[in-house]
C-alpha cells in the first residue's frame, strides 16, 4: 500500500523520477514508496489508521487545513552520552545572486524530508561575495533570513559558516561566487592582495594573510572587515543564536579551511596527488620572511622561498627540497616551515579571537576547519601538508600547535575525509587517510577540545558510512562532537542512497556501536523527494528535488 501526505511542498512517485525538471510553483504530493515484505508497513485495514513501525504524528498544511498522519519515524533517539548528532550541507547557491531564498518550496520539501530521516539540522555558507556585495558595510542578509526562519519551521537547527572565500575552482564547487566586487576592485589595484606563487600566479580565492593587520581594504584591515561582517550577522539574527543557530563557523581561507591555495585545481594548475606549491609570493609575506631571516642574522634565507621545492604535480622525491633525507629537514628548511605555519597559525588566531569577542555569550558554538590532506602522508616530509601551511612530518606533530590554538579560542575542530579508507587510495600516492585521522583525534583530545567530522567528497554507499561510523567513535582519541555530511542534492534522495543515509542517521545517534548499514529499509525510509505541478496542468511534469 502507499501512503500519501498531501502539502505545500511536493514529493512525487519514486517510479517516475527520472528525466525530470524543477518546478518551484506548486503544491504537490508526499509520497511513500511501498516497502518490500520484509520491511513493509503494517496496516489494521483500509478502514483504520495507518500504521509505520515505530509510529510518529507528521502535522502538515493541506487545503489550508490541518492534517494530522502517520509518517516516518523521527530515527534520532533519545539523547545519550555516544549521540553523533547528523547535518547536511545544503547546496553551495542555496542564497541566490539576487540575495533571496532558492527554490524555496524545494527547500521546504528537502528540510521535511531531512527532519523526517532524524537529521539534526543543516549547515550553509554566508557568503561574503553575496552579502556584502554592494559596497563596504552594506550587508545583504535576507536569503539568509528566510532560510533560518524555515529551519526553525521545521524544528531543526542550522551551522552557518562565515564563507570569506571565493566559490568555484575546488572540488565540489558547482558555482562561481567571487570576493565582493568592491574588494576585487582593490585586487586589480594591488595584485599582492592575494596569494602569490613562485611563478607569479595570482589566487583571487583569498585574501593573503600577509596583509592581516594593513588597512588595505579602503581604510579597514582584512580583520576588521571579517569582524564587522561577523558583527552584522550577530546583530540581524540574534533572537536565533544558540536556538537554531547553534554552531557558526569562521572561514579562514581558501574553501572555509585554515590552509594556504597550495593546490588549485581551477585551470588545470594542480591535479592530485600533487604536492602543490608554497604560496609566499607577495609582498607582504616575502616582506616578513626577510624580517623574519634577518632577525636571526641570516639574511640570504629571507629573499625568497625554497628553490627546491619543485612544482605543484611533481612527487616529494622529484624535488630536492621533499625528498626523503631533503632540505626540509636542515636548519634552513626547519626555519622556513616555522615561518610559514607560523604566519597561519597567528591568522588562525587572530580571526578567532575576533569571532570569539564577537559571539562570546550568544549560546552558539564557535568552530573552524581544517583541510584533510592525505595524500604522501607516508612520505617522511608530508609534503602536500607542508605546502598547504600544516608542519607535520614524520618527526614533528603539525595539528597539534592548530588543536592548542583553537582551544585557546574555545572553537570546535572541523574536519574533513572522515569517510575514506587507505586501502581506497591509490598506492603510488603514499596516502593514509585513517592515519591523519587518527592523528588529529589524538591532537585534539591532547589539547581538550571537541572534534567534528565531514566527508571530503560525494559518498553513498555504505562503505563510506560504515567508515564515518567507526571514525565517530572514541576508540582511539576523541570522539565526534557532531559531523556534516556533504552535501544535500538530487542524488541524495535517491533509493538506495537515502534508505544508507537514513540507516547512517539512526547509526549515529546511537553512537555508532552494535549496527550496520543494512540492505533492508526496516523503517518505511523510502522517502523520495520530487516535484509536481498543479493538478489543474494538463500535463502534469514531474520533477525530482533539488
Amino acid at each position: 500500500m502507499t501512503l500519501t501526505l498531501h502539502s505545500s511542498t511536493s514529493f512525487v512517485n519514486p517510479k517516475d523520477h527520472k528525466g525530470l525538471k524543477t518546478s518551484d510553483d506548486s503544491p504537490g504530493t508526499i509520497y511513500f514508496a511501498q516497502i518490500k515484505p520484509s520491511c513493509r508497513l503494517r496496516a489494521k485495514s483500509s478502514m483504520q489508521e495507518t500504521q509505520l513501525l515505530h509510529e510518529k504524528n507528521l502535522m502538515t498544511i493541506s487545503d489550508g487545513r490541518r492534517e494530522l498522519l502517520h509518517a516516518l519515524p523521527n530515527t534520532a533517539h533519545s539523547s545519550t552520552d555516544n549521540k553523533v548528532p547528523v547535518y547536511v550541507m545544503l547546496p553551495l547557491d542555496t542564497v541566490s545572486h539576487g540575495g533571496h531564498l532558492n527554490k524555496p518550496r524545494a527547500m521546504n520539501a528537502s528540510l521535511m524530508a531531512l527532519k523526517q530521516a532524524g537529521v539534526e539540522g543543516v549547515m550553509v555558507d554566508a557568503w561574503w561575495g553575496l552579502v556584502e556585495k554592494d559596497g563596504p558595510s552594506q550587508y545583504n542578509w535576507e536569503g539568509y533570513d528566510e532560510l533560518v526562519q524555515m529551519v526553525q519551521k521545521h524544528g531543526m537547527k542550522i551551522q552557518v559558516v562565515m564563507s570569506f572565500h571565493q566559490c568555484g575552482g575546488n572540488v565540489g564547487d558547482s558555482c562561481s561566487i567571487p570576493l565582493p566586487p568592491w574588494v576585487l576592485e582593490e585586487i586589480s589595484k594591488n595584485p599582492d592582495l592575494v596569494y602569490t606563487d613562485k611563478s607569479g600566479r595570482r589566487n583571487p580565492e583569498y585574501i593573503s594573510l600577509g596583509c592581516d593587520s594593513l588597512p588595505v581594504l579602503r581604510g579597514r584591515t582584512p580583520i576588521q572587515v571579517y569582524t564587522d561582517y561577523m558583527r552584522s550577522f550577530r546583530d540581524r539574527f540574534i533572537d536565533y543564536l544558540g536556538d537554531v543557530i547553534v554552531e557558526i563557523q569562521v572561514g579562514m581561507g581558501p574553501c572555509g579551511e585554515l590552509r594556504y591555495p597550495a593546490y588549485p585545481e581551477s585551470n588545470g594548475t594542480w591535479r592530485f596527488p600533487g604536492i602543490g606549491e608554497f604560496q609566499c609570493y607577495d609582498k607582504y609575506m616575502r616582506a616578513s620572511l626577510e624580517a623574519s631571516a634577518e632577525a636571526l642574522g641570516k639574511r640570504d634565507w629571507g629573499r625568497s622561498g625554497p628553490h627546491d621545492s619543485g612544482h605543484y604535480n611533481q612527487f616529494p622525491e622529484d624535488t630536492g627540497f621533499f625528498k626523503r633525507d631533503g632540505t626540509w629537514n636542515t636548519e634552513y628548511g626547519q626555519f622556513f616551515l616555522e615561518w610559514y605555519s607560523g604566519k597561519l597559525l597567528r591568522h588562525g588566531d587572530r580571526i578567532l579571537s575576533a569571532a570569539k569577542g564577537v559571539f562570546q555569550g550568544s549560546g552558539s558554538k564557535l568552530s573552524g576547519k581544517i583541510a584533510g590532506i592525505h595524500w604522501h602522508y607516508g612520505s617522511r616530509s608530508h609534503a602536500a601538508e607542508l605546502t598547504a601551511g600544516y608542519y607535520n612530518t614524520r618527526h614533528r606533530d603539525g595539528y597539534l600547535p592548530t588543536a592548542k590554538m583553537f582551544s585557546k579560542n574555545m572553537v570546535v575542530l572541523n574536519f574533513t575525509c572522515m569517510e575514506m579508507k587507505d586501502r581506497e587510495q591509490p598506492e603510488h600516492a603514499n596516502c593514509s587517510p585513517e592515519g591523519l585521522v587518527r592523528q588529529v583525534k589524538m591532537a585534539t583530545k591532547r589539547a581538550g577540545i571537541d572534534l567534528a567530522g565531514e566527508n571530503a567528497l560525494e559518498r553513498y554507499d555504505t562503505g563510506a558510512f560504515a567508515q564515518v561510523l567507526a571514525t565517530s567513535r572514541s576508540d582511539s582519541g576523541n570522539a565526534l562532537s557532531a559531523f556534516t555530511y556533504l552535501r544535500m542534492n538530487k542524488r541524495l534522495f535517491e533509493g538506495d542512497n537515502w534508505r544508507n543515509m537514513v540507516e547512517f542517521v539512526r547509526s549515529m545517534a546511537e553512537g555508532g556501536r552494535n549496527r550496520r548499514l543494512s540492505e533492508c529499509d526496516s523503517t518505511a525510509s523510502d522517502l523520495f523527494v520530487h516535484f509536481i505541478k498543479e493538478k489543474k496542468v494538463e500535463k502534469t511534469k514531474e520533477t525530482l528535488l533539488v
